[in-house]
């Protein structure tokens, strides 16, 4: 599989946010969008997403099921959690496993790999900040999509859930799948390759 832009270009609220971006990431490859505030990365992760449609230039998936839009293909992380409060933690998992096409049968294994494991039953309201970014990655567990798209995925997360997420990831590229990441900081995974934003006209990717 790979996931090419070519050209991209992005208008929000009559703001040009970036022009001239492009980018291949490859199975198994990871390539994280750094920049600062405002630059694009959320647009950029959006954008892949399908909830953004492209001012100009193309995004094209290569070698994924033809039979799946490229929205089906992935797993988008953005900033909100997206959890009902007065559901439990299995309730919400099962929730968003049953609205991505998963079975749910992979929740209880989802939520022990984020160590939500013994909160299952637990209403939702009374997680942390923390607790609450961990069930929204047990989504990524709980339904298999080739693409992941984390937009600041490490926020709210202490060092032990950071590396745990590291993990994942690791995981995830080593069965071929393909990460997009927004991120300020180091994320824990060593070659990945990196797209400046905000820095010129013309974006392209940067060599790991």
């Amino acid at each position: 599989m790979r996931l090419r832009g070519s050209d991209l270009a992005c208008v929000r609220g009559g703001r040009e946010v970036f022009r001239g971006l492009a980018f291949t990431v490859e199975a198994g490859e990871a390539l994280v969008v750094t920049g600062p505030n405002g630059a694009g990365k959320s647009s950029l992760l959006r954008m892949v997403a399908g909830l953004v449609r492209p001012q100009q230039g193309q995004l094209e998936l290569e070698g994924g099921d033809v039979e799946l839009t490229r929205g089906e293909h992935v797993h988008y992380l953005g900033h909100q959690d997206a959890l009902k409060p007065s559901l439990s933690v299995r309730e919400n998992l099962g929730f968003w496993a049953a609205l991505l096409g998963g079975d749910g049968t992979k929740s209880d294994v989802a939520l022990a790999a984020v160590g939500l494991g013994e909160l299952a039953q637990l209403p939702a309201v009374y997680l942390s900040a923390g607790q609450r970014r961990r069930l929204a990655v047990a989504r990524l567990i709980a339904v298999e999509r080739s693409i992941w798209l984390l937009d600041e995925p490490t926020s709210t997360l202490d060092a032990a859930a950071q590396a745990m997420l590291a993990d994942l990831m690791r995981a995830h590229l080593a069965g071929h799948g393909l990460i997009l990441v927004a991120s300020h900081g180091p994320i824990g995974l060593d070659g990945a390759k990196e797209l400046r934003l905000g820095q010129q006209v013309n974006q392209r990717m940067q060599p790991p």
